[in-house]
């Protein structure tokens, strides 16, 4: 059965930093296309960051140089290690999975809450 479970969403503040994981289970994060994306109130779910099969990573416009995507795999987690934080990335940030089981398939975790104090 596939579950993303994120963790480490909370309250920071400004120019601080946060740490967000996803503990994967259901399939091996080194076979799937992992990433995050976030969710602000009012607004259309976003890209943050993601990173193919083989390592490559890609981000969004708005948080390039001050996240960074990594997988670990021997615990089977992504994480999102996040640094100096603006107001604007408040939202709720949800790991995400494009993986091949039995059919190809995309996956969302539940959500964090992120919250950034200025």
């Amino acid at each position: 059965q596939v579950q993303l479970v994120e963790s480490g969403g909370g309250l920071a503040q400004a120019g601080g930093s946060l740490r967000l994981s996803c503990a994967v289970s259901g399939f091996r994060v080194n076979d799937a296309r992992m990433g995050w994306y976030r969710q602000a109130p009012g607004k259309a779910r976003e890209l943050v960051a993601d990173m193919t099969i083989g390592g490559a990573t890609d981000y969004g416009d708005s948080v390039k140089g001050r996240f960074t995507i990594s997988r670990a795999d021997a615990k089977n987690t992504v994480d999102l290690q996040m640094n100096n934080l603006k107001p604007e990335d408040k939202a709720v940030y949800f790991c995400h999975a494009t993986v091949l089981l039995q059919k190809m398939r995309d996956d969302f975790g539940h959500g964090t809450q992120v919250t950034v104090s200025s």
